[in-house]
Protein backbone atom coordinates (compact mmCIF):
# COMPACT_ATOMS: atom_id res chain seq x y z
CA UNK A 1 0.00 0.00 0.00
CA UNK A 2 1.56 3.65 -0.88
CA UNK A 3 2.09 5.99 1.97
CA UNK A 4 -0.78 8.46 2.08
CA UNK A 5 0.07 12.34 1.25
CA UNK A 6 0.67 14.82 4.42
CA UNK A 7 -2.80 16.34 4.78
CA UNK A 8 -2.50 19.99 5.58
CA UNK A 9 -5.26 22.73 7.15
CA UNK A 10 -5.09 26.27 5.87
CA UNK A 11 -6.98 28.33 8.48
CA UNK A 12 -7.33 31.90 7.44
CA UNK A 13 -10.45 33.98 7.05
CA UNK A 14 -8.98 36.07 3.46
CA UNK A 15 -10.31 33.58 0.69
CA UNK A 16 -7.70 35.09 -1.48
CA UNK A 17 -4.90 33.71 0.72
CA UNK A 18 -6.60 30.26 1.87
CA UNK A 19 -7.01 30.10 -2.38
CA UNK A 20 -3.01 30.77 -3.28
CA UNK A 21 -1.73 28.39 -0.32
CA UNK A 22 -4.00 25.64 -0.82
CA UNK A 23 -2.90 25.70 -4.63
CA UNK A 24 0.76 25.71 -3.75
CA UNK A 25 0.26 22.84 -1.21
CA UNK A 26 -1.36 21.04 -3.94
CA UNK A 27 1.65 21.43 -6.49
CA UNK A 28 3.85 20.31 -3.47
CA UNK A 29 1.85 17.14 -3.15
CA UNK A 30 0.18 17.60 -0.07
CA UNK A 31 -3.37 17.19 0.58
CA UNK A 32 -5.25 20.23 1.55
CA UNK A 33 -7.88 21.57 3.79
CA UNK A 34 -9.37 24.86 4.27
CA UNK A 35 -11.28 26.88 6.92
CA UNK A 36 -11.90 30.29 7.71
CA UNK A 37 -12.86 29.99 11.22
CA UNK A 38 -11.92 28.41 14.73
CA UNK A 39 -14.74 26.56 14.75
CA UNK A 40 -14.59 25.12 11.04
CA UNK A 41 -11.20 24.17 11.99
CA UNK A 42 -11.61 22.22 14.94
CA UNK A 43 -14.18 20.14 13.42
CA UNK A 44 -11.55 19.60 10.18
CA UNK A 45 -8.97 18.66 13.00
CA UNK A 46 -11.22 16.02 15.06
CA UNK A 47 -11.83 13.89 12.38
CA UNK A 48 -8.12 13.34 12.46
CA UNK A 49 -5.10 12.86 9.96
CA UNK A 50 -4.50 16.97 9.69
CA UNK A 51 -0.20 16.53 10.32
CA UNK A 52 -0.22 20.60 9.67
CA UNK A 53 -1.86 22.99 10.05
CA UNK A 54 -1.19 27.27 9.12
CA UNK A 55 -3.08 28.86 11.41
CA UNK A 56 -3.78 33.04 10.79
CA UNK A 57 -2.85 34.79 14.21
CA UNK A 58 -5.82 37.63 14.10
CA UNK A 59 -9.29 35.98 13.23
CA UNK A 60 -13.22 36.81 13.87
CA UNK A 61 -14.37 34.98 16.78
CA UNK A 62 -11.73 33.18 18.32
CA UNK A 63 -7.82 34.34 17.87
CA UNK A 64 -5.64 32.14 16.76
CA UNK A 65 -3.69 32.60 19.78
CA UNK A 66 -6.87 30.89 21.48
CA UNK A 67 -7.01 28.31 19.29
CA UNK A 68 -3.73 26.64 19.49
CA UNK A 69 -4.08 24.85 22.52
CA UNK A 70 -6.97 23.94 21.75
CA UNK A 71 -6.09 22.41 18.40
CA UNK A 72 -3.19 20.70 20.83
CA UNK A 73 -5.65 19.26 23.03
CA UNK A 74 -7.50 17.56 20.28
CA UNK A 75 -4.26 16.28 18.62
CA UNK A 76 -0.90 16.47 20.69
CA UNK A 77 0.96 15.60 17.34
CA UNK A 78 0.04 18.29 15.25
CA UNK A 79 2.27 20.61 13.94
CA UNK A 80 0.84 24.29 13.92
CA UNK A 81 2.93 27.69 11.51
CA UNK A 82 1.20 31.01 12.41
CA UNK A 83 0.94 33.27 9.87
CA UNK A 84 0.77 37.37 10.82
CA UNK A 85 0.62 40.55 9.76
CA UNK A 86 3.71 42.91 10.56
CA UNK A 87 2.27 43.83 13.76
CA UNK A 88 1.29 40.55 15.07
CA UNK A 89 4.84 39.42 15.77
CA UNK A 90 4.46 39.42 19.36
CA UNK A 91 0.96 37.33 19.19
CA UNK A 92 2.93 35.02 16.87
CA UNK A 93 5.42 34.75 20.08
CA UNK A 94 2.87 33.96 22.51
CA UNK A 95 1.58 31.21 20.12
CA UNK A 96 4.69 29.99 19.81
CA UNK A 97 4.90 29.70 24.03
CA UNK A 98 1.65 27.94 23.63
CA UNK A 99 2.51 25.40 21.44
CA UNK A 100 3.29 26.44 17.90
CA UNK A 101 6.26 25.71 15.99
CA UNK A 102 7.15 28.85 14.03
CA UNK A 103 5.63 31.60 12.69
CA UNK A 104 5.75 33.41 9.08
CA UNK A 105 4.83 37.27 8.19
CA UNK A 106 2.89 37.72 5.52
CA UNK A 107 3.14 38.97 2.52
CA UNK A 108 4.32 35.24 3.00
CA UNK A 109 7.79 34.34 0.59
CA UNK A 110 7.09 30.73 -0.95
CA UNK A 111 10.84 30.01 -0.28
CA UNK A 112 10.54 31.14 3.09
CA UNK A 113 7.45 28.95 3.59
CA UNK A 114 8.40 25.96 2.03
CA UNK A 115 11.59 26.10 3.82
CA UNK A 116 9.01 26.17 7.54
CA UNK A 117 6.84 23.57 6.39
CA UNK A 118 9.95 21.35 5.74
CA UNK A 119 11.49 22.40 9.29
CA UNK A 120 7.72 21.65 11.12
CA UNK A 121 7.09 18.46 9.41
CA UNK A 122 10.89 17.28 10.13
CA UNK A 123 10.06 18.14 13.84
CA UNK A 124 7.06 16.18 14.18
CA UNK A 125 8.57 12.85 12.19
CA UNK A 126 11.48 13.19 14.98
CA UNK A 127 9.11 13.47 18.10
CA UNK A 128 6.75 10.96 16.78
CA UNK A 129 10.27 8.60 16.10
CA UNK A 130 11.35 9.48 19.74
CA UNK A 131 7.59 8.69 21.07
CA UNK A 132 7.91 5.60 19.43
CA UNK A 133 11.32 4.36 20.27
CA UNK A 134 10.53 5.13 23.99
CA UNK A 135 7.46 3.35 23.74
CA UNK A 136 9.36 0.53 22.56
CA UNK A 137 12.20 0.53 25.02
CA UNK A 138 9.33 0.96 27.68
CA UNK A 139 7.84 -2.41 26.38
CA UNK A 140 11.24 -3.92 25.54
CA UNK A 141 12.02 -2.74 29.43
CA UNK A 142 8.81 -4.38 30.69
CA UNK A 143 9.00 -7.51 28.81
CA UNK A 144 12.80 -7.83 30.05
CA UNK A 145 12.25 -7.12 33.81
CA UNK A 146 9.09 -10.00 33.20
CA UNK A 147 11.42 -12.08 32.01
CA UNK A 148 13.99 -11.52 34.82
CA UNK A 149 11.43 -11.64 37.44
CA UNK A 150 10.26 -15.18 36.11
CA UNK A 151 13.81 -16.67 36.35
CA UNK A 152 14.32 -14.79 39.27
CA UNK A 153 11.44 -17.02 41.00
CA UNK A 154 12.71 -20.26 38.87
CA UNK A 155 15.90 -19.70 40.55
CA UNK A 156 14.47 -19.44 43.85
CA UNK A 157 11.87 -22.09 43.88
CA UNK A 158 15.37 -24.49 42.80
CA UNK A 159 17.36 -22.85 45.57
CA UNK A 160 14.89 -23.47 48.23
CA UNK A 161 13.61 -27.27 46.74
CA UNK A 162 17.44 -27.90 47.04
CA UNK A 163 18.47 -27.30 50.18
CA UNK A 164 15.12 -28.42 51.35
CA UNK A 165 16.15 -31.97 50.48
CA UNK A 166 19.16 -31.22 52.49
CA UNK A 167 17.12 -30.52 55.52
CA UNK A 168 14.62 -33.57 54.79
CA UNK A 169 17.42 -35.90 54.33
CA UNK A 170 19.57 -34.99 57.36
CA UNK A 171 16.09 -35.03 59.46
CA UNK A 172 16.00 -38.47 58.23
CA UNK A 173 18.75 -40.07 59.54
CA UNK A 174 16.70 -40.09 63.27
CA UNK A 175 13.58 -40.35 64.56
CA UNK A 176 13.59 -37.11 67.02
CA UNK A 177 14.32 -34.72 64.48
CA UNK A 178 11.66 -36.02 62.02
CA UNK A 179 9.33 -33.08 60.98
CA UNK A 180 10.95 -30.57 63.26
CA UNK A 181 12.11 -28.01 60.65
CA UNK A 182 8.88 -27.93 59.01
CA UNK A 183 6.79 -27.71 62.19
CA UNK A 184 9.54 -25.01 63.29
CA UNK A 185 8.70 -23.48 60.00
CA UNK A 186 4.71 -23.49 60.33
CA UNK A 187 5.35 -22.10 63.90
CA UNK A 188 7.27 -19.21 63.32
CA UNK A 189 5.02 -18.33 60.00
CA UNK A 190 1.86 -18.36 62.65
CA UNK A 191 3.69 -15.86 65.33
CA UNK A 192 4.94 -13.51 62.40
CA UNK A 193 1.43 -13.25 61.32
CA UNK A 194 0.54 -12.34 64.67
CA UNK A 195 2.57 -9.94 65.22
CA UNK A 196 1.44 -8.12 61.98
CA UNK A 197 4.23 -8.45 59.72
CA UNK A 198 3.81 -8.47 56.36
CA UNK A 199 3.19 -11.06 54.06
CA UNK A 200 6.29 -10.77 52.16
CA UNK A 201 7.75 -10.79 55.62
CA UNK A 202 6.14 -13.64 57.24
CA UNK A 203 6.96 -15.91 54.30
CA UNK A 204 10.81 -14.99 54.51
CA UNK A 205 10.32 -15.80 58.10
CA UNK A 206 8.76 -19.24 57.20
CA UNK A 207 11.28 -20.35 54.67
CA UNK A 208 14.03 -19.08 57.40
CA UNK A 209 12.13 -21.48 59.78
CA UNK A 210 12.60 -24.53 57.13
CA UNK A 211 16.17 -23.74 56.71
CA UNK A 212 17.03 -22.90 60.16
CA UNK A 213 19.11 -26.27 61.05
CA UNK A 214 20.49 -26.35 57.24
CA UNK A 215 24.14 -26.06 58.94
CA UNK A 216 23.78 -29.36 60.87
CA UNK A 217 24.78 -30.83 57.96
CA UNK A 218 28.65 -29.72 59.04
CA UNK A 219 27.77 -31.38 62.59
CA UNK A 220 29.62 -34.84 63.27
CA UNK A 221 26.92 -36.94 63.16
CA UNK A 222 28.62 -38.87 66.53
CA UNK A 223 27.95 -35.58 68.10
CA UNK A 224 24.44 -34.69 66.55
CA UNK A 225 22.59 -38.07 67.50
CA UNK A 226 24.32 -38.39 70.96
CA UNK A 227 22.20 -39.66 73.07
CA UNK A 228 23.21 -38.37 76.65
CA UNK A 229 24.85 -34.83 77.68
CA UNK A 230 27.04 -33.25 75.42
CA UNK A 231 31.22 -32.27 76.45
CA UNK A 232 31.99 -28.46 76.34
CA UNK A 233 33.90 -29.18 73.56
CA UNK A 234 30.93 -31.19 71.75
CA UNK A 235 28.53 -28.54 72.70
CA UNK A 236 30.66 -25.77 71.07
CA UNK A 237 30.91 -27.63 67.73
CA UNK A 238 27.52 -27.92 67.62
CA UNK A 239 26.88 -24.03 68.35
CA UNK A 240 28.56 -23.26 64.56
CA UNK A 241 25.40 -25.06 62.75
CA UNK A 242 24.24 -21.14 62.69
CA UNK A 243 27.38 -19.95 61.11
CA UNK A 244 27.01 -22.99 59.03
CA UNK A 245 24.07 -22.32 58.04
CA UNK A 246 24.25 -18.55 57.34
CA UNK A 247 27.47 -19.38 55.73
CA UNK A 248 25.88 -21.38 52.92
CA UNK A 249 22.96 -19.55 52.61
CA UNK A 250 24.54 -16.19 52.08
CA UNK A 251 25.28 -16.70 48.44
CA UNK A 252 21.60 -16.37 47.96
CA UNK A 253 21.49 -12.95 47.93
CA UNK A 254 17.58 -13.23 46.01
CA UNK A 255 16.71 -15.13 49.26
CA UNK A 256 16.48 -11.93 51.60
CA UNK A 257 17.49 -11.97 55.07
CA UNK A 258 16.72 -15.54 55.57
CA UNK A 259 20.70 -16.10 56.13
CA UNK A 260 20.63 -13.29 58.64
CA UNK A 261 17.80 -15.36 60.36
CA UNK A 262 19.34 -18.74 60.71
CA UNK A 263 22.30 -17.15 61.92
CA UNK A 264 20.75 -15.73 64.67
CA UNK A 265 18.55 -17.97 65.80
CA UNK A 266 20.03 -18.61 69.32
CA UNK A 267 20.78 -15.23 70.30
CA UNK A 268 18.97 -15.02 73.25
CA UNK A 269 16.51 -11.15 74.31
CA UNK A 270 19.25 -10.86 77.24
CA UNK A 271 22.53 -11.25 75.22
CA UNK A 272 23.81 -14.22 76.46
CA UNK A 273 22.56 -16.18 73.20
CA UNK A 274 25.14 -16.97 70.09
CA UNK A 275 26.84 -16.66 67.66
CA UNK A 276 27.39 -13.07 68.22
CA UNK A 277 25.76 -12.08 71.84
CA UNK A 278 22.79 -9.91 70.15
CA UNK A 279 20.71 -8.65 72.79
CA UNK A 280 16.99 -7.18 72.41
CA UNK A 281 16.14 -5.51 68.75
CA UNK A 282 19.12 -5.82 67.71
CA UNK A 283 18.63 -9.14 66.74
CA UNK A 284 16.84 -9.68 63.63
CA UNK A 285 12.91 -10.01 64.26
CA UNK A 286 12.90 -13.36 62.39
CA UNK A 287 15.52 -14.76 64.11
CA UNK A 288 13.84 -13.96 67.66
CA UNK A 289 10.51 -15.33 66.25
CA UNK A 290 12.77 -18.22 65.08
CA UNK A 291 14.27 -18.93 68.61
CA UNK A 292 10.74 -19.04 70.37
CA UNK A 293 8.90 -21.48 67.82
CA UNK A 294 12.32 -24.12 68.02
CA UNK A 295 12.57 -23.94 71.36
CA UNK A 296 8.84 -24.51 72.18
CA UNK A 297 8.95 -27.43 69.01
CA UNK A 298 12.08 -28.88 70.89
CA UNK A 299 9.83 -28.62 74.49
CA UNK A 300 6.75 -31.07 72.64
CA UNK A 301 8.87 -33.35 71.35
CA UNK A 302 10.67 -36.52 72.41
CA UNK A 303 14.22 -36.08 72.71
CA UNK A 304 17.30 -38.62 74.10
CA UNK A 305 17.91 -35.71 76.48
CA UNK A 306 14.64 -34.61 77.76
CA UNK A 307 11.11 -36.44 78.23
CA UNK A 308 8.52 -34.30 75.85
CA UNK A 309 6.22 -31.33 77.68
CA UNK A 310 2.31 -30.77 76.94
CA UNK A 311 1.46 -27.73 74.81
CA UNK A 312 0.32 -26.03 77.78
CA UNK A 313 3.57 -27.00 79.62
CA UNK A 314 5.71 -26.34 76.66
CA UNK A 315 3.40 -22.51 76.50
CA UNK A 316 4.22 -22.34 80.33
CA UNK A 317 7.86 -22.38 80.02
CA UNK A 318 8.23 -19.67 77.43
CA UNK A 319 6.20 -17.01 79.65
CA UNK A 320 9.51 -18.12 82.08
CA UNK A 321 11.68 -17.45 79.26
CA UNK A 322 9.97 -14.08 77.79
CA UNK A 323 12.45 -11.34 78.94
CA UNK A 324 15.72 -13.81 79.05
CA UNK A 325 15.59 -16.04 76.10
CA UNK A 326 12.96 -15.12 74.25
CA UNK A 327 11.53 -11.67 72.96
CA UNK A 328 8.45 -10.98 75.03
CA UNK A 329 6.43 -9.65 72.23
CA UNK A 330 7.11 -12.76 70.62
CA UNK A 331 6.26 -14.75 73.54
CA UNK A 332 2.75 -12.66 73.83
CA UNK A 333 2.11 -13.70 69.56
CA UNK A 334 2.71 -16.88 69.98
CA UNK A 335 0.70 -17.30 73.23
CA UNK A 336 -2.19 -15.62 71.50
CA UNK A 337 -1.79 -17.78 68.19
CA UNK A 338 -2.03 -21.03 70.14
CA UNK A 339 -5.00 -19.79 72.35
CA UNK A 340 -7.46 -19.17 68.91
CA UNK A 341 -5.16 -22.74 67.67
CA UNK A 342 -4.03 -20.90 64.50
CA UNK A 343 -0.74 -22.92 64.92
CA UNK A 344 -2.26 -26.18 65.57
CA UNK A 345 -4.53 -25.61 62.44
CA UNK A 346 -1.93 -24.71 60.42
CA UNK A 347 0.12 -27.53 61.31
CA UNK A 348 -2.35 -30.23 60.84
CA UNK A 349 -3.32 -28.96 57.25
CA UNK A 350 0.49 -29.22 56.63
CA UNK A 351 2.26 -31.03 58.28
CA UNK A 352 2.40 -34.30 60.34
CA UNK A 353 1.71 -32.76 64.20
CA UNK A 354 4.42 -34.27 67.40
CA UNK A 355 2.84 -37.05 69.30
CA UNK A 356 1.15 -36.34 72.07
Amino acid sequence: MSEQPTQVLVVDDEEPLRNALSHYFHRRGFRVQTASCSVDAMNRLRRGDVSLMLLDVRMPGMSGADLVPEALDADPDLAILMLSGLGDASSAAICMQRGAYDYLTKPIELSDLGAAVDRALRRRDTMLQSRGINTWLQEEVGRKTEELQHEKQRVQQMTIATLEALINVLEEKHDFVSGHSARVAAYSASIAHEMGLADDEVETIRLAGRLHDLGMIGTREAVLFKKGPLTPNEYEHVKQHSIVGSEILAPFTHLGPVAQFVRGHHEHWDGTGYPDGLAGEDIPVGARVICAAEIFDALTSNRPYQDRLGREGAAERLQELAGSVIDPAVTEAFSSSVSRRQTLVFLAEDIKLAPE
